[in-house]
């Protein structure tokens, strides 16, 4: 039996000692990435990486990636260590060779018609039992297309990482991935299937007109999320006070000089999905946003660091910014108040809805696309071209 030698305990002596358990030691490296991994899958995710899967992040993170694509990645790369393990009954190989590449495409994307006259065909019952009883497969059916490219692109970037190049670029994955898409349909979901126009947003804002710190927070983060182009959940989780900068006053309608003047701040946004911080992206708020931010700052008496924070049930806020899927149960949470189904509403229906909204208005595009911070005008389009049919005359012929 072998023994551990260790060194005599002092009072200025302390010994610190590495688990035993593998899985325990893992969890405890994922506790320095607390900040971009939700604690709640620290556990999970020790369970399902390797020692260098967790390097890798670990990696990652100094590396300075952001926290959103970083997030995306572990998730993934859990997957993919389970599926691999359940359906070769090994670890995940590196670099991936095309054998398995190809299997993951024969397994996520599949023809459900053939899959009712073949059992074999799709995803073994072994493995899809298996990915379920770890909380890792909800979808019923072949998996989203993007969803697989998505893994695919993850387990890429995750090779290049580790100096590895893998058979990603191998003319037969792109011609199963080409085949196995029009052989398995699947109609592209909205991230909210409904959007958060005007109309939805008056509602929920209805139910947050009182006093309390919870209510003027909700206020300040549905007007400000909404106004600054429809900002994705993370981008609103991460806004901090020094963000912020007060802007001389603007007039309602900036062709009358007579009209009244509103209050205007800028919103600088650091990092976001398609810039960085070298990009200084920013959006202007002005009028009823500013007030609601500026009432919530004021009366939670938050001088610096983040600008949206935890209430908890007593009123008492803490110093840690609301996570981002905070965002997206405060938005639900407001919906169900509304009387509104919290299932067709998500917090990027604010997104969604800006745009929406913006193009019912008769805004310009590349004007709306300025506040959005949208790249992709074909993206951004679709929102206006919807609008359009819907409010022009071709629609209207037998009306």
């Amino acid at each position: 039996m072998s023994s551990r030698i260790g060194y005599p305990m002092t009072r200025k002596t302390i010994v610190r000692v590495s688990p035993a358990d593998p899985v325990l030691a893992r969890a405890e490296e994922l506790d320095a990435l607390d900040a971009i991994l939700p604690f709640a899958r620290r556990d999970q995710l020790a369970a399902l990486l390797t020692d260098e899967d967790v390097a890798t992040l670990k990696h990652l993170a100094k590396e300075g990636m952001g926290a959103n694509t970083l997030r995306a990645l572990a998730s993934d790369l859990g997957y993919l260590e389970a599926w691999c393990e359940l359906a070769t009954g090994a670890p995940l190989p590196w670099p991936a060779p095309e054998s398995l590449l190809l299997k993951f495409v024969a397994h996520h994307l599949w023809d459900p018609v053939e899959r009712a006259e073949d059992s074999s065909h799709g995803m073994p019952d072994d493995v899809e039992i298996g990915l379920r009883a770890k909380g890792l497969l909800r979808a019923e059916g072949p998996h989203a297309p993007d969803t697989v490219r998505r893994r695919l692109t993850s387990w890429s970037i995750l090779s290049r990482w580790r100096g590895l190049a893998g058979s990603f670029t191998a003319p037969s994955l792109k011609a199963a991935l080409r085949l196995a898409v029009r052989a398995a349909p699947r109609q592209r979901r909205r991230k909210s299937r409904r959007a958060v126009t005007a109309d939805v947003l008056t509602k929920l804002l209805a139910t947050c007109n009182g006093e309390r710190l919870v209510d003027l927070r909700d206020r300040a983060l549905l007007l400000t999320a909404f106004a600054s182009g429809g900002r994705r959940r993370s981008e609103v989780a991460d806004l901090r006070v020094e963000d912020l900068v007060d802007e001389d006053q603007v007039h309602a309608d900036p062709r009358n000089p007579a009209s009244p003047l509103l209050p205007c701040l800028t919103v600088h946004l650091g990092r976001t999905k398609t810039t960085t911080v070298e990009d200084q992206a920013h959006a202007v708020l002005i009028g009823r946003p500013v007030v609601a931010l500026k009432r919530w700052i004021e009366e939670a008496r938050i001088e610096s660091g983040p600008l949206f924070r935890r209430i908890d049930q007593w009123g008492n806020i803490d110093r840690r910014a609301l996570t981002p899927q905070s965002v997206n149960l405060i938005l639900k949470t407001r919906c169900s108040q509304a009387g509104l189904d919290p299932e067709m509403f998500s917090a990027h229906g604010l997104r969604s809805g800006y745009l929406t909204e913006a193009a019912n208005r008769g805004v310009p595009l590349q004007e709306a696309m300025q506040q959005s911070l949208h790249k992709s005008v074909t993206q951004a389009a679709g929102y206006y071209n919807s609008a359009e049919r819907k409010n022009g005359r071709a629609a209207r012929l037998l009306v």
